[in-house]
C-alpha cells in the first residue's frame, strides 16, 4: 500500500475564495502545516517557493538541493518532496492547479516555462541578492493580492503569476543550460512522450512501444530525446521506472518482490540487477541506506 500522501490545495487554507490557487508567507505556511510538510509527500498542483532567509535541504524525488537565501524551487504534480531546515526560513510560497493558468491563457501551457517543461530540467534556481530583492517584490504582490478581496482578484493573480514565471524564466536561462529545441514539433512530441511514459512505464519498457504509440520510428524518437534532453528513449523509461521503484521501496510496506511485480518485473533477480546497475545498490541496500 502506498504511504506517500498526495496533498490537495483544499487541504490548506479554507478561508479564501479560490479553490485553484494558494499563496502565503512561507513562515506562516510552514507553521500552519507542520504536521504534513516535513514528511515526504506529493502534490496534485504546481508549486513555486522563494527563500529570502534560511538554510537546510530540500529533497525532490531522491535528489537533494541546498536551501539558502535566493533559493527558488519549482515542483510539478506528482513529484515527491520533503524539507529539512537548519534555520528558520522566510520567503513566499504559492501553488495552483494546471487549469488556473491554462484555462485563462488558452494558447499557452505551463510547460512553456523551462522549469516545468520536463522533469529532466533542474527544479531549482539560486538568485543573487539583487535578483532576490526584485523577485521577492513580485511574490509579495501575489501574496497581498491573494489575501484581500478586490475586484478582478483572480484575473490579477493570474497576470502576476505569469509575470513571475516570465521573470524567473529569464533568470533560469542565465543559470541553466536550457535545451534549444530544433523544432516545435520536437517539444510537442517530447511532452506527449513523457505523458505516455507516465501512463505506461509499468508495462511498456521498450523504445519501440512508445514510438508505435507516437506513430514514428524508434530511431526518430531517439533523435528527439537526444536533441532535447541528451538521453535515449530507453534511458527516460528506465529513469521513470527507477524513480517509482525508489518511492515504493522507501515509502510503502510492499515487499521488494512485490515492488518488482508492481513495476512489471516478474523476475525479481532481473529487477534487482537492473536497479543495481543504474543506482549502484541493490533494492535492499538502497532501502537500508535511505532508512
Amino acid at each position: 500500500m502506498q504511504h506517500i500522501p498526495i496533498l490537495n490545495i483544499e487541504q490548506f487554507e479554507q478561508e479564501e475564495s479560490l479553490s485553484d490557487f494558494y499563496s502565503n508567507d512561507l513562515q506562516q505556511h510552514l507553521k500552519k502545516n507542520a504536521q504534513i510538510i516535513h514528511k515526504p509527500h506529493k502534490h496534485d498542483f504546481f508549486l513555486c517557493v522563494l527563500f529570502r532567509k534560511g538554510s537546510g535541504v530540500h529533497e525532490i524525488d531522491f535528489n537533494t538541493y541546498p536551501i539558502q537565501p535566493g533559493s527558488v524551487f519549482f515542483l510539478k504534480p506528482g513529484q515527491t518532496h520533503s524539507w529539512k531546515f537548519d534555520s528558520t526560513p522566510e520567503g513566499y510560497i504559492f501553488f495552483h492547479t494546471p487549469d488556473f493558468y491554462e484555462l485563462y491563457f488558452l494558447n499557452r501551457k505551463l510547460t512553456q516555462f523551462p522549469f516545468y517543461y520536463s522533469l529532466k530540467n533542474p527544479p531549482d534556481l539560486t538568485l543573487t541578492l539583487e535578483e532576490l530583492d526584485n523577485i521577492a517584490i513580485r511574490f509579495k504582490e501575489i501574496n497581498i493580492e491573494y489575501h484581500q478581496n478586490s475586484t478582478y482578484k483572480k484575473q490579477k493573480l493570474i497576470s502576476l503569476v505569469n509575470l513571475a514565471y516570465i521573470d524567473l524564466t529569464r533568470l533560469y536561462a542565465n543559470y541553466e543550460p536550457i535545451k534549444k529545441v530544433l523544432s516545435s514539433t520536437y517539444l510537442q512530441t517530447l511532452e506527449t512522450l513523457e505523458s505516455i511514459i507516465e501512463e505506461d512505464y509499468k508495462t511498456g519498457k521498450s523504445a519501440k512501444f512508445y514510438a508505435d504509440k507516437l506513430h514514428i520510428t524508434p530511431k526518430h524518437l531517439n533523435r528527439i530525446t537526444k536533441t532535447t534532453l541528451n538521453k535515449t528513449t530507453t534511458e527516460l523509461i528506465t529513469e521513470r521506472v527507477l524513480l517509482e521503484a525508489k518511492r515504493l521501496i522507501v515509502h510503502s510496506d510492499n515487499s521488494l518482490t512485490k515492488v518488482a511485480e508492481r513495476l512489471g518485473y516478474e523476475d525479481y533477480a532481473y529487477f534487482s540487477r537492473v536497479f543495481k546497475v543504474k543506482t549502484g545498490k541493490t533494492p535492499l541496500e538502497f532501502k537500508k541506506s535511505y532508512q
